[in-house]
């Protein structure tokens, strides 16, 4: 019998975020169809052996493509945004992002998405997975202007 796929917030059709996965189930994700794993995590918030490089590994393994764009606990720069575009962009999809619970990978596929999806769909999509968070309408919005 094969293990359930681990919880997630799907976003879209091509993208979900969710807490780090083991890295036993990232075969699991691959068979589901996800093409590429994001780690959004910093090193210094795991242990050895659940650290990026051991995620790339088994991505790999699995058959799957990888990107780190480590999101700290704090603002997101534009250097970061920017990283998580081009994964979005260049990597193929569908896309399954991690952090420490899910909240900053869907945080910022929200902001990489400005512009690029209308605003009410990335609202939308982040309600429907339980995500709400009405206050970045604004940032989107002006994410979305500049581009």
């Amino acid at each position: 019998m094969t293990a359930p796929l681990p919880p997630m917030a799907r976003l879209t059709d091509a993208f979900a975020a969710a807490a780090q996965p083991d890295a036993e189930s990232l075969a699991q994700l691959a068979a589901a169809g996800f093409r590429t794993l994001i780690c959004n995590r910093p090193d210094d918030e795991v242990p050895p052996g659940e650290r990026a490089a051991d995620m790339q590994a088994a991505a790999q393994a699995a058959g799957m493509a990888f990107a780190q764009v480590a999101v700290p606990h704090g603002p997101i720069t534009p250097d970061l945004l920017e990283a998580e575009i081009a994964a979005l962009r260049d990597l193929p999809g569908p896309h399954f992002a991690y952090c420490a619970a899910g909240i900053r990978a869907a945080l910022i596929w929200a902001f990489a998405s400005a512009g690029r999806i209308p605003t009410d769909d990335i609202m939308d999509a982040l309600a429907n997975a339980g995500l709400a968070m009405p206050g970045l309408r604004s940032q989107i919005d002006m994410l979305a202007a500049a581009r």
